[in-house]
C-alpha cells in the first residue's frame, strides 16, 4: 500500500505541474530554455524565480563547490571530535586537608610532567604539610641551624643515589687528580638492579667528567669507576665513606657501594642536613650538582647528559646543591640546598611515592616556608 500511494502522489504532481506548465518539484527543468512557457514568457515571475533556483542549484553542483562543501564538513566533525577529546577527564593528585590526599577531574590532554610541575607551583597552597607524599622530611635553616619543619627525621631509610654525594666529597677531599683518565669496565656494570648506562664498556674519561656525570646525571657506572679507581679499590672506598660520615656525625649512616644502587645504603634525614652542609663547601659539587646539561665526547659520539632535578632548570629557584635519587626500596629521594627568601635552606624528602612526587613536595615545603618567614 505504502508503494501505491507514493506513485499515486507523484502521478498526482506531475499532472498539476503540466497543467500550470511549471514542474515545481525540478527548478532545473522549469527554468530549462526548451520548456516552452519559460521559453516564451521569461519575464513571468514565477520564469525570474525558477531560473534563480536553477542558477545556485548549479553553483552548487560546481565541483569546487562541492570540495568545499565537503572541507568544511570535514573541519566541522575533527572540530566536534576534539572537543570530545578536551572534554575527557584526567587525574592528577591533589591534596586535602586531612593530608590523604584526594583525585580531582582535570579537564583537557594527559599533562606533561612541565606541566604538572607548572600547574603545582601555581596551586593554591592549602594544607602543604598534610599533603606532603614523602614519608620523611627535613627543614632546616643552614645558617641558624633552626629546625623548621620535620617528618620522621629520624627514620632511617635506602637513600639510592644520595649517596653519590658522598662519593663526591671522599674523591674531592683527597684531591685525587681531577684530570686522571678512567675507564669504564666490566666491573662497573649493575649486576644488583641491571640498570642500563650511556657509558659503554671501554668509554674513557676524566675523573673530574665521571664527577659531574654522577652527581648531575646519575650515572651509576662514573660512581663506581670513582669507587674503583681509589687506592685499595672499592672496599677502601667504602671505608673511607662511613669514615667521612662519622667525621661529619652521621652516626645513622651506612654505605656498602658508591652508587645507591643498594639498599644497604641508609641514613636519616637528620644525617642527610650534615652531608648537604659538607657538600656546599665543595665548588665542583655545587657546579656539577645544579648544571642543566653536560655535552661531552664520549668515544667517537657528541653526547648530552641532563639533570635528573628538573627544578635547576627553573629560574624562580635558586639551588646550591642538588641530589634526586630512586631504587624500589627507597622510593623517590631529594635532598637539597636552596636560597629561599634570602635563607639558605636545607630540604631533605625521602620515600615519596608517584611520579614528581618529590618535586611536588619540594615546591609545597618552598610554600610552608615562605609562610613562615612571612610571619616572621
Amino acid at each position: 500500500m505504502g508503494f501505491r500511494w507514493v506513485r499515486r502522489a507523484t502521478l498526482t504532481t506531475a499532472a498539476m505541474s503540466i497543467a500550470t506548465g511549471v514542474f515545481f518539484s525540478s527548478p532545473a527543468l522549469a527554468a530549462s530554455p526548451t520548456h516552452a512557457y519559460c521559453k516564451n514568457h521569461p519575464s513571468t515571475a514565477a520564469c525570474k524565480a525558477a531560473a534563480k533556483k536553477t542558477s545556485s542549484h548549479v553553483t552548487a553542483k560546481k565541483p569546487g563547490a562541492a570540495h568545499s562543501t565537503a572541507k568544511i564538513a570535514a573541519a566541522k566533525t575533527k572540530a566536534r571530535t576534539a572537543a570530545v577529546e578536551t572534554r575527557k577527564t584526567h587525574i592528577v593528585y591533589k591534596a586535602t586537608a586531612k593530608g590523604k590526599g584526594r583525585k580531582v577531574a582535570h579537564r583537557g590532554p594527559p599533562m606533561s610532567a612541565a606541566a604538572l610541575l607548572a600547574a603545582v607551583s601555581a596551586s593554591p597552597g592549602g594544607n602543604d604539610a598534610a599533603a606532603l607524599r614523602s614519608n620523611s622530611a627535613y627543614v632546616q635553616d643552614m645558617h641558624t641551624s633552626t629546625v623548621l619543619f620535620e617528618k620522621n627525621p629520624d627514620v632511617v631509610r635506602p637513600i639510592a643515589s644520595i649517596s653519590k654525594l658522598m662519593t663526591a666529597l671522599v674523591v674531592l677531599d683527597a684531591h685525587q687528580p681531577l684530570d686522571q683518565m678512567l675507564q669504564i669496565t666490566d666491573a662497573d656494570i649493575d649486576w644488583r638492579k641491571h640498570t642500563g648506562s650511556r657509558l659503554s664498556i671501554g668509554t674513557e674519561l676524566s675523573r673530574e667528567d665521571m664527577l659531574h656525570l654522577a652527581l648531575m646525571a646519575s650515572e651509576n657506572r662514573a660512581a663506581n669507576a670513582l669507587g674503583r679507581n681509589w687506592p685499595g679499590g672499592l672496599p677502601a672506598f667504602v671505608q673511607a665513606m662511613n669514615a667521612k660520615a662519622r667525621e661529619l656525625g652521621m652516626f645513622h649512616t651506612h654505605f656498602v657501594e658508591p652508587t645507591g644502587l643498594s639498599y644497604e645504603n641508609v641514613s636519616s634525614p637528620h644525617d642527610l642536613i650534615q652531608l648537604l652542609r659538607a657538600a656546599s663547601q665543595q665548588p665542583l659539587i655545587h657546579q656539577f650538582t645544579t648544571s642543566s646539561e653536560y655535552t661531552l665526547k664520549v668515544k667517537s659520539t657528541m653526547m648530552t647528559f641532563r639533570n635528573t632535578d628538573m627544578l635547576v632548570r627553573r629560574p624562580d629557584w635558586d639551588i646550591k646543591v642538588s641530589k634526586t635519587g630512586f631504587i624500589n626500596e627507597a622510593g623517590e629521594c631529594l635532598v637539597m640546598m636552596a636560597k629561599i627568601d634570602g635563607h639558605e635552606m636545607g630540604i631533605v624528602l625521602l620515600d615519596s611515592r608517584g611520579t614528581l612526587s618529590r618535586i611536588g613536595d619540594a615546591i609545597r615545603i618552598r610554600r610552608i616556608l615562605e609562610r613562615q618567614i612571612a610571619m616572621l
